[in-house]
């Protein structure tokens, strides 16, 4: 009797144990289960910035490629227009250099306006008052600025007339649009008939619009009586 009761003590003793062990075990195995957990939470956490920081990057690698697109382009335009301004400095030089000889005698002027080339001789030089008829001298004039400009290449001019702001009314001009257009279609013909081809050049007529002084002095209106010839841009 006391040996099976010993024997029902042993049992329930490893029964004990085993259950105690399986406790422990399955605790272990929990911390184990919540360890590995914790981790995997921070490898998704640090997964997630590791995305977000490659997604940054690749924008910033972006912007970065654009700005550098826009700088080249800036700098390509740059160097365009560069090279369109030593271009026009030296165009204009060599029209300076044509025309220094009637420059210097006071017969016309030469200008870069609004970034165009001008060359401006007074009316009154060209024309006696209220007449589209070039003068003599006048005649001499318009023909040598013809011959050198007919031998720069690939250029076209627009001849321009300008008058003041005191009205003329006649038959054959009944306002100053009339006077200036035939005054530059005056200059026009002659520069023709001095070489220029005739479809290098054209005629325009802008009246008292394009004043080049405040027309309230004798001075000022002589100064807006004028001949433009303009060299037009490429």
């Amino acid at each position: 009797m006391r040996k099976l009761v010993h024997a029902i003590s042993i049992l329930a003793l490893s029964g004990c144990v085993t259950k105690g062990r399986y406790k422990e075990d399955t605790d272990a195995l929990q911390r184990k289960i919540d360890a590995q957990t914790s981790a995997n939470a921070d490898l998704e956490k640090k997964n997630q910035d590791l995305q977000n920081q490659l997604l940054a990057a690749a924008k910033d690698k972006g912007a970065l490629k654009s700005s550098l697109t826009d700088m080249q382009k800036a700098m390509d335009e740059m160097k365009t227009r560069q090279a369109e301004e030593r271009k026009r400095l030296a165009e204009f030089t060599e029209l300076t250099k044509r025309f220094k000889k009637l420059a210097d005698s006071g017969a016309l002027s030469v200008k870069i306006i609004d970034g165009k080339m001008v060359v401006s001789l007074g009316s009154d030089v060209l024309f006696g008052a209220g007449s589209a008829h070039l003068s003599k001298e006048g005649m001499k004039t318009i023909k040598e600025v013809g011959a050198q400009l007919a031998a720069i290449p690939d250029k076209r001019y627009q001849v321009e007339g300008h008058t003041d702001n005191q009205p003329i009314q006649t038959t054959t001009f009944p306002s100053n649009w009339e006077l200036a257009s035939a005054r530059a279609i005056s200059v026009v013909k002659t520069m023709i008939d001095s070489g220029l081809p005739a479809e290098r050049v054209s005629a325009a007529s802008f009246a008292d619009t394009h004043p080049v002084k405040p027309n309230d002095s004798v001075e000022d209106r002589a100064a807006n009586r004028r001949v433009a010839i303009v060299v037009v841009p490429d």
